[in-house]
């Protein structure tokens, strides 16, 4: 029988007109943050005077790509998984992940004396796999395109004992994630809008919960590819809709649909979903390693590239943009941007 990640539930409540969905609420974030003090880092808020010419207003750069495992997924993953029993963790965890959710929990559960065994798609990127690997996780690969990577994680959890870490869909995820947008209104202050890259959509439910709590009235703005819009679509549809799995160089945004818990909480709290093309993500790479000096990977970008290719109207004085990770290995790196 599968173990699904325990711990304190006491801000978890059912969702409105009784749809028994729990939610996640600000305690919750402030809980993940005490429970991250001193093991995730606080990732740096980069500013820099040229982007805000470039933009038109001022710009507040939350910095995820220098987090543990170079992207923001560590936060979530290590909330959830030191909340196991230590006999659930002699037994071990398992998860479905493209990369960068795959990284975190291999090297939360390695932190917490555990072990991980992963799905990972076949064509997730080198640099991934390879980082998963050294964190001491075992993989098993899948075709992303014609397999359900849900099913073969729950049914690899059930058949080994292992507690199943979903990327995005569970409240200690959630909170989890929500502590780098914590972290960045703590340090900057009050901001007009959040700009966030949505995959599954958990770090923007995350960030929303927390944004949303500290300063009423943040506009929050999520930040899809062009050819994965199911977010976008499922919040004009008003329910979770599923597109094809999309082919676009941001692999960790490569989302047929939105979870359930993070749609419900989004379709709460976030005001609009922009899109982005590869092109204007790789132009945003290229800008942040030129003039930023920062690297980022494709999904790490996308909030960036809506906020350059002025996706955002009207444009408000003071904006903060999650970086959400920046996991791209050199050579594929090079190709992008060559």
């Amino acid at each position: 029988m599968t173990q699904s990640p325990t711990g304190p539930t006491d801000h978890a409540r059912p969702a409105g007109s009784g749809s028994g969905a729990p939610v996640v609420t600000f305690d919750d974030v402030r809980d993940a943050a005490r429970r991250l003090a001193g093991v995730a880092h606080r990732t740096p808020v980069l500013r820099s005077r040229t982007l805000d010419a470039l933009v038109g207003a001022e710009v507040h750069l939350k910095c995820e790509n220098f987090q543990r495992v170079g992207a923001f997924k560590f936060r979530g993953a290590y909330n959830a998984i030191s909340r196991l029993s230590p006999q659930q963790l002699a037994r071990g965890v398992a998860a479905y992940s493209s990369g960068n959710h795959a990284q975190a929990v291999a090297l939360a559960a390695r932190e917490l004396g555990s072990h991980a065994v992963i799905v990972m798609p076949e064509d997730a990127p080198k640099s991934k796999t390879d980082a998963t690997a050294g964190y001491g996780a075992e993989i098993v690969r899948y075709d992303r395109y014609t397999g359900d990577r849900v099913a073969l994680g729950r049914q690899l959890a059930e058949e080994r004992g292992l507690a199943l870490i979903p990327p995005y869909e569970h409240p200690h995820i959630i909170a989890g994630q929500g502590t780098a947008a914590l972290e960045l209104i703590e340090e900057t202050g009050r901001l007009d809008a959040l700009l966030a890259p949505v995959g599954g959509g958990g770090l923007m439910a995350g960030s929303a919960t927390a944004a949303t709590a500290l300063v009423p009235g943040i506009r929050m703005i999520g930040v899809e590819p062009e050819t994965g819009d199911d977010t976008r679509r499922s919040l004009a549809a008003g329910h979770p809709v599923t597109i094809p799995v999309p082919r676009t160089i941001a692999d960790g945004q490569a989302v047929d649909t939105p979870g359930a818990l993070t749609f419900a909480i989004n379709q709460r709290l976030v005001d609009a979903v922009v899109l982005v093309s590869d092109d204007e993500i790789r132009a945003a790479m290229k800008l942040a390693f030129e003039r930023l000096k920062i690297v980022t990977e494709p999904s790490g970008a996308s909030a960036l590239a809506a906020l350059l290719a002025g996706r955002v109207d009207p444009l408000p004085p003071r904006i903060g943009v999650i970086i959400s990770g920046g996991n791209v290995g050199l050579d594929r790196f090079m190709e992008l941007l060559g």
